[in-house]
């Protein structure tokens, strides 16, 4: 028999069934927010380099292993054989990845400040994602990885630092910690994702939205000439030539390296020297 005592409600907080209903969606955005930034802060990360690019490539020894195994199996015309052969041929910008986040990492670990600067970030998964968290552990830095919950699983690489492994539900909070904290971003070739996550940042930039200098950086000509003509969007009038200059484009991690080192000295560094013995006088600038 009841005493005619009610229970204690829940607190709001600590109800599942609300926090997780249409009407508790701003906790959930707001969570996305806050969780994040109290992380970067206990971690110490000041700002960052984006790397973006395809999920979908592999090393240089995966692919070549995977070729090698189906070539024992399969006809020389086979279709998977066409495949794994364009994965080999790929596995280049994997590496190309890997080597260019361990050149940024390398030299970013130099700079004296009380936090970390120029933390190499992805987007967690594996492909380019994975080389850049790979080449920037190597180099003995933390590393980044913002993942997304998809339908179809997309495990957190393992070089990403476990205590910046991130998973997100909203694209574009997602979208959010990728831009807030960058400094510059690398686009690596891909697919709707990466142009996606590039022309966003175009936009942002072109149209002066965002309040600091972002580094854009475009590595692969040979892809990416085939894939969009920006000379054709000047001569229809859908941009200016001056557009062009919002981003650079790249073949080899040594010039990505330069140019990204040199912006960010020039933007965010201050007009430092790039020697040894002139580095401390960066920290009186930027602590």
């Amino acid at each position: 028999m009841s005493d005619g005592k009610l229970k204690p409600a829940p607190l709001a907080y600590e109800n599942e069934a609300f926090v997780n209903s249409p009407d508790g969606r701003i906790l959930r955005i707001l969570s996305e927010y806050m969780e994040p930034l109290s992380r970067f802060r206990r971690e110490q990360i000041q700002d960052t380099v984006v790397f973006f690019g395809s999920a979908r490539f592999h090393s240089r020894a995966d692919a070549d292993r995977n070729l090698t195994e189906l070539e024992n199996g399969v006809e020389v015309q086979h279709p998977e054989r066409k495949k794994a052969l364009a994965s080999v041929d790929m596995a280049r910008y994997y590496e190309d990845a890997r080597r260019l986040a361990f050149l940024l990492t390398q030299w970013s670990a130099q700079i004296p400040a009380r936090r970390r600067r120029f933390v190499v970030t992805t987007g967690g998964g594996p492909g380019i994602m994975e080389a850049a968290n790979l080449g920037a552990q190597e180099a003995g830095g933390k590393t980044i990885g913002l993942n997304i919950n998809l339908p179809f699983e997309q495990n957190p690489n393992p070089y990403i630092t476990p205590s910046l492994n991130f998973e997100f539900h909203y694209f574009f909070m997602r979208k959010f910690w990728f831009a807030y904290l960058a400094k510059a971003l690398v686009i690596f070739p891909g697919g709707f994702g990466t142009l996606d996550e590039l022309f966003e940042i175009l936009t942002l930039a072109q149209t002066q939205k965002l309040a600091k200098k972002i580094l854009v950086v475009i590595y692969g000509s040979e892809y990416w000439k085939r894939l969009i003509s920006f000379d054709a969007m000047i001569d229809a009038g859908t941009i200016s030539a001056a557009d062009l200059d919002l981003f650079r484009m790249v073949d080899s991690p040594e010039e990505g390296f330069e140019f990204l080192r040199d912006g960010l000295v020039k933007y965010h560094l201050g007009p430092q020297p790039k020697s040894p013995e002139a580095m401390p006088e960066i920290a009186k600038t930027n602590p």
